[in-house]
């Protein structure tokens, strides 16, 4: 079925939960968004929806870069055939690459396939606490590579400054538009980004601490063919189409079906902030913790799936976790391998929600991208729903064709009492 309108803003999302948390993002806003899984197979057709804009959610944020490339063109042409007057490159508000890439090559490619010789490049998200200052990224009050960031194990980040790591993942030059000028508005930033381009650069690293400064930031590039940069920056997006009589206000963008079904969380980040919500949790509700150097991936399957029986309600969930300090991680990615060891307990995750929704589970919390990634695949997920959020840049969804609803976190986003708040806000 074709859409009956063509998608305005084409959005690709470097992970499945920061794809969900722009997606949250634009429909706060007032444009009705579906969040497709994977490279587009078809064509798109909004999942069937009236929808304004399309994320694509990929898994393409630490695979080999000729791979990301490939993937996001592919995601790219699907959106363009769709009718996409504007793409948003999502990448993690704590900017997860590594020096080879992958946000420079992917950038790169679509640059060129838009025909366009500049984009500016901002992943602030002031109320999950990232923020942007002469180029260099905090979280909270922390630099990135003091914030927990530089252990991460796949993407550790330990230079802050973006501008050095955008460098070193491209050819192209990399200025910065900073916190004088940001604060200025819209008119100056254009300036200053206009001023880059002529120069030869091919992106700006751009200040951002409040939401308002972003909410600039997405006016002045209303006619760039590309952005890069977090959930925030899409802030200001919708009313750049408000503006020129393409978005009619909306007051329903965020109304999914109702919610029924047992309640449960799956945790696989390793990030402090998911460490410190199931500390919370199992002060309140029943929490299974998983150990991937003592059982191999179907004894951990088995045995949480013998452990939640009885456990199950509709009114307070269970929480089962396989998340770890960074010692133990290291340990398991020494014993399998970086890749082994986190596919393992991907795949494990993924099992345990298929089992739980076979027990009657319909409202399931994910914690982290690489885990909600395998949940959704396991599960048959090809589409979602935006819904109401969480927390910032976390909604819930409603995944279709499973007939669930989905909560896809990524490890940092949420405060302590997040895994009980979610099901509370069900109310």
């Amino acid at each position: 079925m074709p859409l009956p309108k063509p998608v305005l803003l084409g959005c690709i999302a470097d992970d499945f939960t920061g794809a969900t948390g722009l997606a949250s993002m634009l429909v706060r806003h007032g444009m009705r968004t579906v969040q497709v899984i994977g490279v587009p197979e078809a064509p798109l057709a909004g999942a069937g929806h009236d929808a304004d804009a399309v994320v694509v959610a990929l898994k393409s944020r630490a695979i080999p870069a000729p791979e990301a490339v490939a993937q996001s063109l592919a995601a790219l042409e699907a959106l363009l055939a769709a009718g996409a007057r504007q793409i948003l490159f999502k990448v993690c508000s704590t900017f997860d690459s590594t020096d080879a890439g992958n946000i420079g090559p992917v950038a790169d490619a679509l640059l060129r396939r838009l025909q366009g010789g500049f984009a500016l490049a901002c992943p602030a998200f002031p109320a999950n606490g990232r923020t942007v200052y002469q180029g260099h990224l905090f979280v909270g009050s922390r630099l990135l590579s003091e914030s927990g960031m530089q252990d991460h194990p796949l993407t550790p980040m330990r230079d802050p400054d973006l501008v050095r790591v955008l460098s070193r993942q491209t050819d192209g030059g990399v200025g910065l538009v900073g916190f004088s000028t940001v604060e200025q508005g819209a008119g100056a930033i254009r300036q200053a980004m206009t001023r880059l381009a002529e120069s030869g650069r091919r992106y700006a690293i751009l200040d951002a601490l409040t939401d308002a400064h972003l909410v600039a930031i997405g006016e002045a590039a209303a006619a760039h063919p590309l952005l890069v940069g977090g959930s925030g920056v899409a802030m200001g997006l919708p009313e750049n189409f408000r503006r020129a009589g393409l978005l009619p206000p909306r007051g329903d963008a965020d109304a999914l079906p109702p919610m029924r079904g047992h309640c449960a969380v799956l945790a696989g980040s390793c990030s402090r902030a998911t460490l410190g919500q199931i500390g919370f949790a199992r002060d309140h509700v029943p929490v299974l913790e998983l150990d991937p150097l003592a059982q191999d991936g179907p004894a951990m399957v088995a045995g949480a799936l013998a452990w939640v029986d009885g456990k199950l309600r509709e009114d307070r969930p269970v929480v089962i976790a396989a998340s770890a300090m960074p010692g133990r991680v290291a340990l398991l990615q020494q014993r399998l391998g970086r890749e082994a060891a986190g596919a393992m307990v991907e795949e494990a995750l993924a099992a345990i929600a298929a089992g739980l929704v076979e027990r009657g589970a319909g409202r399931i919390v994910v914690a982290g991208g690489e885990s909600s990634g395998a949940v959704v695949r396991r599960l048959g997920v090809r589409s979602l729903r935006i819904g109401g959020e969480i927390a910032p840049g976390v909604p819930w969804t409603y995944a279709e064709p499973a007939g669930l609803h989905l909560a896809l976190k990524s490890g940092s986003s949420g405060g302590r009492d997040m895994f009980l708040r979610a099901f509370d806000s069900m109310s």
